[in-house]
């Protein structure tokens, strides 16, 4: 008989099926799934069991986990790696799940000064490279809840994971068929032109917290792509085609574009 490390070893690859009753509860939860055609639904299905296979959830703080949000996390992330398949999980194996916000320390040196200061910072996700996926449970909860508002805090961290796949974020994952350099440009313009935009001038729907860098500019406007992608084409058409060739379908179109009110 197969001791334990084997059962370990073919679980990975061979993840034992969701329930039935299981899956038809968490797809009736999540809108986004629940909007995908039969084909992809399967595929989010077999992706989301290699995803719980694989990793490990630690809820933390008093959250409180059980294998039906443990599913709906999964299936959320699974979302944007779903064309790219499941080699796209790779490199990381935790989940860390906090009841609601958390607060992370950070260190910031000031290149003119050389002096370096310490503060905490709160935050609803975080993606380490090579390190654990954090997510806030009220956030993912609210998400499903108002799923077409601009804003999916999972979609977000997980277009960082992906971005990281080949190194330190840069706002380009790794790319197969679509031209790289192509890819750069056009977000780099893009980019260029929400920086050049004051905050308080800026009617776009990309939220300016994308300026931060060209990381957070793909992992905000990933976001868009799944919740609002008619106001995303209307405000950067090449972004928004480049997105749909790197993702697939939004399963948000044909929907009617929702005012974007939530704050970050």
């Amino acid at each position: 008989m197969p001791g334990p490390w084997w059962q370990s070893l073919r679980a990975r690859f061979e993840p034992a099926p969701i329930a039935d009753r299981l899956w038809r509860r968490a797809l009736a939860g999540c809108p986004l799934a629940r909007r995908l055609d039969p084909e992809r639904q399967l595929q989010l299905r077999r992706l989301s069991a290699l995803f719980l296979a694989r990793k490990r959830f630690h809820a933390l703080a008093g959250a409180v986990l059980d294998d039906y949000w443990r599913l709906l996390i999964a299936m959320q992330a699974c979302l944007p790696a779903l064309q790219q398949g499941g080699a796209s999980l790779r490199g990381w194996h935790e989940v860390l799940i906090y009841p609601g916000e958390f607060k992370v320390r950070r260190s910031h040196h000031d290149d003119r000064t050389g002096v370096v200061t310490e503060g905490d910072e709160v935050r609803i996700g975080e993606a380490w490279e090579r390190g654990p996926l954090v997510l806030s449970l009220a956030d993912v909860q609210l998400d499903l809840e108002q799923p077409w508002d601009g804003y999916n805090v999972v979609v977000h961290e997980m277009a960082h994971k992906l971005d990281m796949l080949d190194g330190p974020p840069d706002g380009v994952p790794p790319l197969v068929d679509i031209p790289r350099r192509r890819w750069i440009q056009q977000f780099q313009q893009a980019y260029d032109r929400l920086v050049a935009t004051p905050p308080d001038r800026c009617n776009s729907p990309i939220d300016h917290y994308a300026t931060e860098s060209a990381a957070e500019y793909f992992a905000v406007v990933s976001e868009l792509h799944y919740s609002q992608p008619v106001l995303l084409r209307e405000a950067e058409p090449a972004v928004a085609e480049l997105l749909e060739a790197y993702y697939g379908r939004s399963p948000a179109e044909g929907r009617e574009p929702v005012g974007f009110c939530r704050a970050r």
